[in-house]
């Protein structure tokens, strides 16, 4: 009866800190541990680099609203812009890489050149988002087969947990995150696909094989 009742003390005791400290919790805070959450479950375990990054806090963006160009805002305007990144963005046949920014509203996925904007990705037709479950910060966004989608896109993230994570939680596909191992095959347009493979080397680089493949190291 003793131990029941101690047993029963205890559980009573962690509920009651447990609650004291969710009550403590700012709004802020809370918004990180619910996408650490999400993070947890679909790399850990599975992509190199996610230890190193549990102590690290998610920004809310890298980008202000601000700093986009005001024809892009324009462009967008009536949407909700929630996370802006910098990315390097690979070119689906030559593989070369150009500046641009990613920028995720509360509906769709943008690729920004400057003033223009490349490519829009609506949440509701993503296929799927894949990276690989090495070091690198390459993340693959799949879009459907339809005339208004060039094809799949390739992009390089500084911050690839982050971007990730607030890709498939606004977008609300964190089921569709798939960490590959050696290889994955992307859309190319057209109908066509093209190889990326992922190997460990030396120094990090990225670039077209001679059998025509992308290379990520």
């Amino acid at each position: 009866l003793l131990m029941q009742t101690s047993e029963m003390l205890r559980k009573i005791c962690t509920r009651n800190l447990v609650r004291k400290y969710c009550r403590g919790l700012t709004a802020e805070r809370k918004v990180q541990l619910q996408q650490k959450v999400v993070t947890s479950a679909v790399f850990s375990g599975k992509k190199e680099g996610y230890l190193e990054s549990l102590s690290q806090p998610f920004l809310e963006t890298r980008l202000k609203e601000s700093d986009l160009n005001p024809k892009v805002l324009q462009l967008i305007r009536g949407e909700n812009i929630k996370y802006v990144t910098p990315v390097i963005k690979y070119d689906r046949n030559g593989f070369k890489a150009r500046e641009r920014l990613l920028v995720l509203t509360q509906s769709s996925a943008y690729v920004v050149e400057m003033a223009k904007i490349k490519q829009k990705i609506e949440y509701s037709t993503l296929k799927g988002i894949s990276t690989s479950n090495l070091s690198d910060g390459i993340v693959v966004i799949h879009v459907p087969e339809d005339k208004q989608q060039k094809g799949d896109v390739i992009l390089q993230c500084e911050h690839i947990f982050e971007t990730v994570t607030k890709l498939c939680i606004l977008a609300n596909k964190q089921s569709l995150v798939k960490v590959v191992k050696g290889s994955l095959r992307f859309r190319v347009g057209s109908g066509k696909e093209g190889t990326m493979v992922f190997s460990v080397g030396p120094e990090p680089q990225v670039f077209k094989d001679k059998t025509g493949q992308l290379t990520v190291v």
